[in-house]
């Protein structure tokens, strides 16, 4: 395959063996295995000291540098710098101020990141304890990180498969790979040969590490140990995938650091002009720049923006949507694709039969999963089995022709078992309830590869005695066909017709005995026949409530993708009930290997089903989505899908019945397993985002109106009007306050109907700048014209008291401005109380501020009167009236 040399995704196994495609006598040759004794104990100790444990021992990052990281940010090292600067002029409270504000933030970030993944644990934690290996042609068992290459491994019912496999002999072996492969119903293995392209999925002649064996026995040889495994690849996918920053860490990121440097700009230059006029001493000099940058700084951005993700993240866990990292919440709203797996997330993961054709009646099958509850229908009329001779015997003998337990399980149900079989069990129990027909089991022949059927002889209560079977269509047909009256050509064409949409079809007859018939084989069937009973169609259905999600979500300009482990035809099939596109394009894992990074991104979003995926195409089709600069989710919930989930921009699994694996490297996990609640979460996510936004626009003027008032003052050479601690209080108070009162505010109106905004988005657009401009400079010049026009007629104290209660209630009537796009005097004026809360709490604490002997001694305020307050009031009136009329405009316009 042609892949750039820059590729950070490992090679897949699958790319540099070719023991699948190989007879398994070449095999045993290749790797100097010894069949069938096993290899000797020398033999072992070397290749233990070449190849190492059968384990993965991947890297991990220390606790005391994923700390040292969170200081890794341009508005900290500036803050770090202005508390050393102001330690030095020992202005201690100062300092403590802004470096309790670092220390937080760094805090936060810390255990954000240290609760995150332990996904990689999870994978070693799922390799097999103990192997039953043949060595000194002994059978034994053995330790499983003590196998290696070469090594016969013996594999039976209920084994889990302790390293990568080629099976040299199988006995009936079925192993469940869905947690690697994503296929819902467990694979029949035998040792031929396949050629060398097949998909890890249809290596019928292989056996992963990790995946379970559900029926029959097998003897393999280890061709690949610990992290050379499939499992061993998708771990180092795992670890090798680095994090992706949400698209608001690199908005602000980008803002921090044009703001800082604007600031840093803006401080030195002032520093230098105030130097050169003489303004002040250089000690207050130096303290009133400090002041200026500490003032302008918005050093209450990260805080304010945490605690807004943190109450999105407590709702949507209300919700069932958990979200493990702040960002991650506010990444949803961003969402342009969500590329999902089917089974388990799209689909239910829980096979169930949903036609049933006995001669010319076709009956549906309601509900979906193994829970026993929906009804039989003909014509949209539900039919009473118990009245219908021939659709009663048709089900009873599905029921017996059956090795499968569906039980019921806190609350759930559960099977033990194939998903096929279950299946026709909880068809039986929805038109019988749960009871099993009043029949003693003779004998019975397991489902064989070779027959692909299973049939079992039972005995009624009338001593009457009768074969039941179930399988593949074509092998009842052969044994129906001794019967006159049996139509193959007409069941062949039906059956086709459901293969077509995606179905499993089986068939199921069954043959009266005489009553001493005591066995049942394969001779006897194909010397007496069966009476053919009719065909029943399988599929693992979709999640009836994705189908409306899905619907929702392209109203919201949000397309997704199924990502599958099954059949072309399946998928497809599948994604036309769920509602992906008008039309479906589908391409397989096969054809996504043939194309390099480059190709594959520039037709990757032409199609909308990628069909017999492994971990490895999942990850190469999230990544070829991120390169046109698409926003993706990545939804699953196995082994197979970590990777993918690690590297897309927000992974989300599912909670339920998601892989501990698949759930340690997502974002998100949802609680109740209900795809849906992804369109609340983006819902959420977008709301977090506008408030965010709308923090942000009103912390900036606020925070550069008080920069500005230092810069003018010296550039006027006037008194300071504002102290350092007053600045603090400012800062601090809105910070508890009325800054917190976004967290509340509801979402727009018309939200899930705007399309998901663009990567290279800005925060803040021209108007957006030109408004903050304009209200810093507002603000700053109020509070100064008032501060020189009382300054004759009034004490310093209270000329600079009036002017912190300028600033401060300016904030209070912008933020009536800039909460909502309607305008003020509007029904959206009350749609958040918590506003108002915030409101009063402010004015209180400013009304402490300003008349506490104790507050006055600290802050340097005085009493104001009646008239002064006034004055406040009115000038902070005039900002709002102004951004009002600005808005006016605006909203003219569009």
């Amino acid at each position: 395959m042609n892949k750039k040399d820059d590729d950070s995704i490992p090679i897949s196994n699958q790319r540099l063996n070719t023991f699948h495609s190989e007879n398994w006598e070449t095999v045993v040759k290749n790797l100097d295995g010894q069949y069938p004794k096993g290899l000797t104990d020398s033999e072992v100790s070397e290749r233990l000291t070449k190849y190492g444990f059968n384990e993965m021992s991947l890297k991990s990052t220390p606790k005391w540098l994923v700390f040292l990281r969170q200081f890794n940010n341009v508005i900290i090292y500036i803050l770090i710098a202005a508390a050393l600067l102001t330690l030095l002029m020992r202005h201690y409270s100062d300092a403590v101020v802004i470096g309790l504000v670092v220390i937080i933030n760094a805090l936060i970030g810390y255990f954000q990141e240290i609760n995150a993944s332990n996904a990689l644990e999870q994978i070693k934690n799922m390799l097999s304890v103990e192997a039953t290996v043949i060595r000194n042609n002994i059978r034994t068992d053995i330790p499983s990180k003590n196998l290696v290459p070469g090594d016969l491994v013996y594999l039976e019912a209920g084994d889990n498969v302790p390293a990568d496999l080629r099976i040299i002999d199988a006995d009936n072996l079925r192993i469940q790979e869905s947690s690697l492969t994503g296929e819902a119903d467990s694979v029949l293995k035998s040792e031929s040969i396949v050629p060398v392209k097949t998909p890890l999925a249809d290596r019928v002649n292989m056996a992963y590490a990790t995946t379970a064996v559900t029926n029959g026995s097998a003897t393999g040889i280890v061709i690949a140990t610990g992290l050379h495994t499939e499992i061993g690849v998708i771990s180092q996918s795992v670890s090798d995938v680095k994090d992706n920053k949400s698209p608001l860490t690199k908005e602000l990121d980008t803002l921090g650091r044009g703001i800082s440097w604007f600031i840093i700009g803006v401080a030195l230059f002032t520093f230098v002009l105030g130097w050169l006029m003489n303004v002040y001493a250089l000690p207050v000099l130096a303290m009133a720049i400090i002041t200026m940058i500490v003032g302008s700084m918005p050093e209450g951005l990260p805080a304010a923006t945490s605690v807004i993700l943190a109450t999105g993240v407590q709702s949507l866990t209300k919700k069932n949507a958990i979200v493990k990292t702040l960002p991650a919440a506010e990444t949803l709203g961003a969402v342009d694709i969500i590329a999902s797996d089917k089974t388990g997330t799209l689909t239910k993961n829980e096979m169930t039969l949903q036609d049933i054709v006995i001669g010319q009646n076709h009956y549906s099958v309601t509900g979906v999963g193994y829970a026993p509850n929906g009804d039989i229908l003909k014509d949209n009329q539900i039919v009473d089995a118990s009245q219908n001779t021939k659709l009663e015997m048709f089900l009873t003998m599905g029921q017996q022709a059956n090795d499968t337990f569906l039980s019921k399980e806190d609350g759930l149900w559960q099977i033990n078992g194939e998903p096929t079989d279950a299946a026709f069990l909880s068809a039986y129990y929805k038109a019988f309830g749960q009871k099993s027909p009043k029949l003693k089991e003779i004998d019975r022949i397991p489902f064989d590869s070779d027959y692909r059927y299973m049939a079992r002889l039972v005995e009624n209560q009338l001593g009457q005695r009768f074969i039941a079977i179930k399988g593949s269509p074509d092998k009842l047909f052969e044994l129906a066909n001794q019967s006159t009256d049996f139509n193959e050509g007409y069941w062949t064409k039906l059956s086709q017709e459901f293969s077509k949409t995606g179905k499993r079809v089986i068939a199921v007859g069954y043959r009266e005995v005489a009553v001493d018939q005591n066995e049942v084989t394969h001779e006897l069937l194909a010397q007496l026949g069966i009476t053919f009973l009719g065909l029943g169609a399988i599929i693992d259905p979709p999640r009836p409530e994705v189908v409306e999600a899905i619907k929702n979500m392209r109203q919201a300009g949000i397309r997704v993708k199924m990502i599958t482990g099954d059949s072309a035809a399946t998928a497809t099939a599948i994604g036309q009930q769920l509602g992906l596109a008008d039309g479906i394009d589908a391409m397989t894992g096969v054809e996504v290997d043939a194309l390099n990074d480059t190709e594959l991104a520039a037709v990757v979003t032409k199609y909308d089903v990628f069909a017999r995926t492994t971990p490895q195409n999942k990850l190469r089709i999230v990544q070829a989505f991120q390169a046109n600069g698409l926003v993706t989710a990545m939804t699953g919930d196995g082994v197979n899908d970590a990777p993918a989930l690690k590297k897309a921009d927000i992974g989300v699994a599912m909670g339920i019945k998601g892989t501990d694996v698949a759930k340690d490297s997502a974002d998100m996990v949802l609680a109740n397993d209900d795809f849906s609640t992804i369109k609340v979460a983006i819902e959420q996510g977008r709301r977090l985002y506008d408030n965010i936004r709308k923090t942000i626009l009103f912390l900036l003027p606020t925070s550069f109106a008080e920069g500005l008032i230092v810069v003018m003052s010296i550039f006027l050479q006037q008194p300071m009007p504002l102290t350092p601690t007053q600045l603090l209080w400012i800062n601090m108070v809105s910070a508890i306050t009325i800054q917190l009162a976004f967290i509340f505010e509801p979402a727009e109106p018309g939200l899930m109907n705007r399309p998901p905004r663009k990567t290279n988005a800005k925060l803040m657009n021209r108007r957006d700048v030109f408004q903050m401009t304009y209200v810093s400079v507002l603000i700053a010049a109020i509070g100064l014209l008032v501060f020189e026009t009382l300054g004759a007629s009034v004490s310093f104290a209270v000329a600079s008291t009036m002017v912190v209660n300028i600033i401060i209630f300016g904030k209070i009537f912008y933020l009536f401005n800039i909460r909502t796009e309607a305008p003020v005097l509007s029904k959206h004026f009350w749609s958040n109380p918590m506003a108002f809360v915030a409101v009063g709490l402010m004015i209180f604490l400013q009304i402490l501020f300003t008349y506490v002997p104790f507050m006055q001694g600290v802050f340097s305020t005085a009493t104001l009167t009646f008239s002064n307050w006034i004055i406040v009031i009115v000038t902070g009136a005039i900002v709002l009236v102004v951004t009002e009329i600005h808005k006016y405009l605006r909203l003219r316009k569009k």
